[in-house]
């Protein structure tokens, strides 16, 4: 049996962004787009949206474009956002209950199921729809619910304790808040979102 051809993690990266182009492009109440509009509403080439998506299939037709309902659809699979995923947080201060509340998860496929921290006037009070646990409480739990994903939103001096807090309890997918790197097994997940990183990137060209 051939083996499936391994994509490239910067292909991957770009499909949430084709994914959001076109379900905008949807709204907007157009059912084909070509790569050409596509690209042009994503500052990326016409040829790399082509060469991105042949790695998954054949999906349009030269001179007709891509069929958006299509596209959208075998997009979510491949990225498996067709389902609803259980994601646990933790850390339940300022930012962790700004992400607690975000209703933009649920519309795309995420679902914060648990919210856990370890100070102690935090735990019992809500955040959201859910009410803070007691972090000494998260493997079990997340091992009975079999969450794969965690969120940090913790200081970073916590965030390397919970990262190994959340690889016992079985989540093998990571999304950190915290401004440091993390050190998990290799089977293991993690993305990065630190606000300030940007920030300093753009301020080079100020």
């Amino acid at each position: 049996m051939a083996k499936k051809p391994e994509i490239p993690h910067v292909v991957v990266s770009r499909l949430p962004i084709y994914l959001r182009a076109l379900e905008h492009a949807r709204q907007e109440g157009l059912t084909c787009i070509s790569s050409q509009e596509l690209g042009e509403r994503l500052s990326i080439s016409s040829a790399q949206i082509r060469k991105d998506l042949s790695m998954f299939g054949e999906y349009g037709k030269q001179g007709r474009g891509y069929p958006v309902d299509a596209l959208i659809h075998a997009l979510r699979q491949h990225l498996h956002v067709d389902r609803v995923w259980d994601v646990v947080l933790v850390g339940v201060g300022d930012l962790g209950h700004a992400l607690a509340r975000y209703k933009g998860f649920a519309e795309r496929g995420f679902r914060i199921a648990m919210a856990f921290d370890k100070d102690p006037a935090k735990i019992g009070t809500t955040a959201g729809d859910l009410t803070v646990e007691d972090i000494r409480l998260l493997a079990r739990r997340v091992q009975e619910a079999g969450i794969k994903i965690g969120m940090i939103a913790t200081p970073a001096a916590a965030a390397q304790e919970v990262a190994n807090l959340l690889v016992f309890a079985g989540v093998r997918a990571i999304l950190n808040y915290a401004p440091i790197h993390l050190t998990v097994p290799n089977d293991v997940r993690v993305e990065y979102l630190d606000p300030v990183i940007p920030l300093q990137r753009m301020t080079y060209y100020l």
